[in-house]
């Protein structure tokens, strides 16, 4: 989602259901990615991203944040957080419909919850619960289709971190008074290669 006067965001998951309500859902291993103002902004964002000029407030959707996390964030051993405003003075619900779930990744148990969790850190396609995972996981380690799939995807995963690292370095030479050329020369890159993480950067 772009936000063009701050900082953009690239979501794992944002999905539309029949209904119109909107959810984004993040896969997390580090704690510090799934922060309380994490939320908070990913929220922000879906709101402005399905307001358009001259609609009405009231027609907002509702909205859901979901973090899956690989340990429990926020540490009271539950397996599913529902974090909503509430009003302070009366305990009741804000009632904007803007709603934030944690899900525990690391809890176990023979829940729905415990059984999705048990799941998700399974490789094992014949030992998980769920039916549907337990076929897209077979299609995606046995089948030749799903193989091939899989592999361009972990290419594509590990060029956005080579491209990633690069900006890194490139930025760094920049703040201490590098050139565009020496840059490229260092890097034996291109001068328009150069530009274009500098330009990529930027945005």
């Amino acid at each position: 989602i772009k936000n063009l006067q701050g900082r953009s965001i690239i979501l794992d998951i944002y999905a539309t259901d029949g209904s119109g309500k909107r959810y984004n859902i993040e896969i997390q291993r580090a704690d510090h990615g799934a922060g309380a103002k994490r939320a908070r902004y990913h929220s922000s964002l879906m709101d402005a991203d399905i307001t358009e000029p001259g609609e009405k407030l009231e027609n907002l959707e509702e909205t859901y944040v979901v973090f899956i996390t690989e340990n429990d964030v926020l540490g009271k051993g539950l397996p599913l957080y529902h974090i909503d405003r509430v009003i302070a003075e009366t305990g009741t619900l804000f009632g904007d419909e803007a709603h934030i779930l944690y899900v525990n990744g690391a809890y176990r148990d023979d829940s729905p919850v415990g059984k999705l969790m048990h799941d998700f850190s399974c490789t094992k396609p014949e030992e998980m619960y769920y039916k549907p995972l337990e076929e897209r996981t077979r299609y995606f380690k046995e089948n030749e289709e799903g193989v091939g799939i899989m592999c361009r995807a972990m290419e594509e995963v590990a060029n956005e971190a080579k491209q990633k690292e690069r900006k890194r370095v490139v930025n760094r030479l920049l703040s201490k008074g590098k050139t565009i050329p020496e840059i490229a020369d260092t890097l034996d890159l291109s001068v328009t290669e150069i530009k274009e993480i500098v330009f990529d950067a930027k945005e």
